[in-house]
């Protein structure tokens, strides 16, 4: 594993009225990334932010912007978000169609590089691939919508992407993305996971924001202690 767990706060719940402020409150209660999902209307049946809104939330924090395209013909897009303020990219092994071209297009702008695979994605196809990325992303539901229910069926998933990192020797983040709360980000964690996104369980839970953070941080330490 990569280092102790971290939490990306995602954007797809938060108030966009009041996006400086709430991207800051995340920041402050000790989020290690701000995640944005970018979809299209095609790959995923929602339409939602582009390079504007990375803009504006590179501009909010001065965390990581985790950024993560559920479009078709994502190559397109990689320049522009990268100026926008991406530190890492992930794009969905179902929409690349030259997946290798795309992940050293990431790197060439001197972003972090990323693969996802939906729920329903064997494993297997990006595993050619994994000495190439520096993160896999798991997504634990269909993507498209924020506030779905976790999906225990990925969690196999996650532990044999962990284990074939083990026995690569690869130094490679495991991350997943939906439904995750404080008791779906314990078992992702002990499964092997060690990047979550929460969108609702932090923008729209009960005590605040920052508040949030840290709740979800405490039970993923103690999923990560108990292993």
């Amino acid at each position: 594993m990569t280092g102790a767990v971290r939490i990306a706060a995602s954007i797809l719940a938060a108030d966009f009225a009041r996006l400086n402020e709430q991207v800051g409150a995340a920041q402050g209660g000790g989020a290690d990334s701000i995640h944005v999902d970018v979809m299209d209307g095609r790959f995923v049946p929602e339409i939602s932010i582009g390079p504007v809104i990375i803009d504006a939330v590179r501009r909010s924090t001065s965390l990581p912007v985790d950024v993560h395209l559920m479009i078709v013909e994502p190559d397109r897009q990689l320049d522009r978000c990268v100026r926008s303020g991406a530190s890492s990219i992930t794009v969905h092994v179902e929409a690349a169609r030259h997946l290798h071209r795309v992940i050293q297009q990431i790197k060439d702008l001197g972003a972090k590089a990323c693969v996802a695979l939906n729920p329903a994605t064997p494993l297997v196809t990006v595993e050619p691939m994994l000495g190439e990325l520096d993160m896999v992303l798991l997504m634990t539901v269909n993507p498209g919508y924020a506030g779905q229910r976790f999906i225990p069926a990925v969690l196999p998933k996650v532990r044999q992407l962990r284990e074939w990192i083990a026995t690569h020797g690869l130094a490679l983040d495991v991350q997943v993305d939906g439904g995750i709360n404080e008791s779906t980000a314990a078992q992702a964690v002990a499964a092997g996971a060690n990047v979550l996104v929460a969108a609702s369980a932090i923008f729209q839970s009960e005590g605040g924001i920052e508040a949030s953070v840290r709740r979800l941080r405490q039970a993923a330490l103690a999923a990560e202690i108990r292993k």
